[in-house]
């Protein structure tokens, strides 16, 4: 007599919902990409022909604090156990002291970052409200006049050294004009006269209703920023041209024209909202750009933001505040490819 065994049907699988396989991949991609951030800007600190422990110590150390201070840093084990440290320490916010002042990095940068944000944010809101109309006219009128004037400002835009048209603007309407205010970001009449709750000194004063410092600071900052958003409408504005004549040659636009609509609502609601996803990621870049590329800007308007802040820690061989800056402005790009990705899912359904 025969016994069969039986044997349970191995249940299938349910598919992940298509949301959540979404989210575990932005996970993953974001946590490659930090460790790869992360890995890059360990071994920059390595190669880099600066002793960090006679950065610490100082020339004139005794070999017994040299030692002692090269245990304390950890420099005495493998570099994979370094690495997996320094992976530890920044997941904590942890970036190590600054050399300069003897203060944690991340407060530093908590410090600073506002300033550049600020300048930033008033640079893109610039580059936006000129640079889009611009360019959809130009392609709307191209060949016209208004067409040769948007290319002529995109070409200026990148051909015009920065540092020349900031110091070039301080001559002219600080210097000469006195239509705006000087370097820095207040004047020392006004420094500390109203509490700090964000940083943005534009923001600051308005909430404290303070509206003499409010209008310093923006005498301060209309320069640099206007700097700043002229490079970014360069961009956006060719952008924004090259997309808009790749929609107004497309049949749709010619079926609306023959239907009878208006030409302003052939260009707007129409070729314009076809080119709106294609902006968000030129919007989202140079929006980077601005907050990571201000450098020099910062520099020549004495401007203490992060590009300033990176620059002089890394004249005074300060690794600890050039490595933890560099990581934040990489975590920066993450975080707007992000939300471009979220705009994307919001403006084209198809994408989802």
């Amino acid at each position: 007599m025969s016994s069969t065994h039986y044997t349970p049907k191995r249940q299938p699988r349910l598919p992940l919902p298509s949301w959540l396989k979404g989210t575990l991949v932005t996970l993953a991609s974001i946590s490659v990409t930090m460790l790869g951030l992360l890995f890059v800007t360990f071994f920059i600190g390595r190669v880099m022909p600066i002793d960090p422990v006679i950065a610490v110590v100082g020339e004139r150390a005794t070999q017994e604090q040299y030692h002692a201070a090269y245990l304390e840093l950890g420099l005495d084990k493998s570099l994979i156990t370094q690495f997996t440290y320094y992976v530890w320490d920044v997941l904590h916010g942890d970036f190590g002291m600054s050399l300069l002042n003897a203060r944690p990095v991340s407060e530093d940068i908590k410090r600073v970052f506002p300033a550049t944000m600020e300048l930033a944010t008033i640079g893109i809101i610039f580059g936006i409200v000129l640079g889009v109309p611009l360019g959809v006219v130009a392609a709307v009128r191209r060949g016209s006049w208004i067409d040769q004037i948007a290319r002529v400002v995109a070409l200026v835009g990148y051909s015009m050294p920065i540092f020349w048209l900031g110091l070039m603007g301080l001559l002219l309407f600080y210097g000469i004009l006195g239509w705006v205010g000087g370097p820095g970001r207040q004047g020392i009449f006004y420094e500390d006269t109203f509490p700090s709750v964000t940083g943005m000194i534009l923001v600051d004063a308005a909430l404290a209703r303070d509206w003499g410092a409010f209008k310093d600071a923006f005498s301060h900052i209309v320069l640099p920023a206007s700097l700043l958003g002229y490079y970014s409408l360069a961009y956006i504005s060719r952008m924004t041209r090259s997309f808009m004549l790749e929609q107004m040659s497309a049949e749709y636009v010619t079926t609306a024209r023959v239907k009878g609509l208006s030409e302003w609502a052939v260009v707007w609601r129409h070729a314009f909202r076809n080119i709106r996803v294609q902006l968000i990621t030129v919007i989202a870049l140079s929006y980077a750009n601005l907050l990571e590329g201000s450098v020099l800007t910062e520099i020549i308007f004495s401007w203490p933001g992060i590009g300033n802040y990176i620059t002089t820690a890394l004249l005074s061989a300060d690794m600890n505040a050039v490595l933890g800056g560099t990581v934040v402005v990489g975590l920066i790009f993450v975080c707007l490819n992000i939300f471009s990705d979220l705009l994307y899912k919001i403006f084209d359904p198809r994408s989802k």
